[in-house]
């Protein structure tokens, strides 16, 4: 698939992704109404609003998640609406797919489902790649790979903006590290999201150096600088 790279730097649903994906998408798995939605929670802590400048937004926000509910919100930079108070936060990168990406599938990868829940889960538990929850495979295609009947890396589709598709919970278990599992996970997964007609992207922390390098030289391109925000809606 070939992309122009000044679309992969100027597509504005990437600004607010959660929110492209929660209203396009991923309706069937939103709640909430108005200027604000957010995931089921047994499909993922993350939530979204309009724009984080407009109250009212942040009002439906704290209808849907209840009084001292939480919500993961991407891109607000520190922005809540009135009593609403800051958990936790931290920086991220986004990164996008370009031409360079060879994105091919892999004939060992296994494609998860809800038979496997537990086994993703005990993974992501000893991996810590981000929020996973019973039910997040549900927002996309998630590929495995196993090493003698055992699953020792994933990784899989979780957000869906509009034209692209986020690939996340990119992990792979300490004693299968150092032979490009993950690679290979994240060119299939790739391959799968062009040939459904849309664009790659990932998310990453700013701390997490090596992850970053990987998608680097897989051919993705970082396209700005975000951030991950635990908020807690007013009591």
């Amino acid at each position: 698939m070939s992309v122009s790279q000044p679309d992969l730097i100027l597509d504005d649903v990437l600004d607010n992704p959660v929110w492209s994906s929660l209203t396009g998408s991923h309706a069937r798995l939103a709640e909430g109404s108005g200027r604000a939605r957010r995931y089921r929670p047994d499909v993922s802590i993350f939530a979204a609003v309009a724009d984080p400048r407009d109250q009212q937004a942040w009002r439906d926000l704290a209808a849907a998640v209840g009084p001292g509910g939480t919500a993961l919100i991407t891109g607000a930079a520190g922005v809540c609406g009135d009593g609403w108070s800051l958990v936790s936060g931290g920086e991220g990168v986004q990164l996008v797919d370009t031409p360079q990406v060879v994105a091919v599938s892999d004939p060992e990868a296994i494609v998860l489902g809800a038979d496997d829940v537990p086994e993703m889960l005990e993974l992501v538990a000893r991996t810590e790649p981000g929020p996973f929850e019973a039910a997040t495979h549900s927002m996309g295609t998630y590929l495995g790979l196993r090493h003698e009947g055992r699953l020792v890396a994933m990784a899989g589709q979780r957000m869906h903006p509009a034209g692209w598709v986020e690939i996340s919970a990119v992990c792979t278990a300490p004693e299968a590290r150092g032979r490009g599992l993950a690679s290979r996970l994240i060119l299939a997964i790739t391959a799968d999201i062009h040939a459904r007609g849309s664009r790659a992207l990932l998310h990453a922390s700013v701390t997490n150096t090596s992850a970053i390098d990987v998608y680097l030289r897989l051919g993705f391109e970082q396209r700005r600088r975000t951030s991950f925000e635990l908020f807690r809606a007013p009591l």
